[in-house]
């Protein structure tokens, strides 16, 4: 017995390291592919393993693609949302949102997860909901937790909000839109420099504190 729990422990760190040998190889496969374009052959190759050994990891390409989606848009809002400070009364609002929106472009705007989505988007019909959890662990949850800081911010009386929701919505369509919207149909060579993406960033939080900042008498 003690034999075999030594031996399932020494086998961990190697499972774990050849689960995340195939996760990297299967995104590289996916991203270049596509989902039809994929075969597991060429999966078990490039992370050097047998395709035993990535069934025995996931049951089936679906599963492996499903598990990349879900990974890759859960760790782009995780750094975007859970790195995001308190705002400090001390400091300046305008560039609290401001660092706060060129953070959400720099994550998002990634060739990598700009891949994803237009990936995502092409097999919305064999894959549903891959395309809710895409729009759940993105929009979603981006214009949740902002409701959240603006109603915290409305009730310090340093935004006159009446409702939080429609003010992140308000608030993200100034940041995402142009932006997302020329690297999903243009391609990556269209997704804006890091200066682009900053001065983006001031104007669309100039125009939201325009509307729903306290107004100085």
């Amino acid at each position: 017995m003690t034999e075999v729990a030594t031996a399932q422990k020494a086998d961990g760190p190697r499972s774990t390291r050849k689960r995340q040998a195939i996760l990297a190889a299967a995104t590289e496969v996916f991203l270049k592919s596509g989902y039809l374009g994929t075969n597991m052959d060429e999966i078990a190759a490039l992370s050097e393993v047998s395709k035993q050994t990535v069934y025995k990891h996931f049951a089936s390409k679906e599963a492996l693609f499903i598990e990349i989606v879900t990974s890759m848009t859960g760790a782009a809002g995780d750094s975007v949302h859970d790195q995001a400070p308190e705002f400090d009364e001390s400091g300046d609002l305008a560039t609290y949102l401001h660092d706060y929106a060129e953070r959400q472009l720099i994550v998002v705007l990634t060739p990598r997860l700009m891949q994803l989505r237009r990936l995502v988007i092409g097999e919305v019909s064999r894959f549903p909901e891959l395309a809710k959890v895409l729009y759940e662990r993105g929009p979603q949850r981006a214009m949740t937790a902002l409701a959240t800081i603006f109603e915290r911010l409305a009730e310090r009386d340093l935004l006159t909000i009446d409702d939080p929701m429609v003010a992140a919505s308000h608030f993200n369509w100034l940041i995402m839109s142009t932006p997302v919207n020329q690297a999903m149909l243009l391609g990556d060579s269209a997704i804006p420099s890091p200066e682009e993406l900053r001065r983006h960033a001031a104007d669309g939080v100039r125009v939201f504190l325009a509307a729903y900042g306290k107004q100085q008498s």
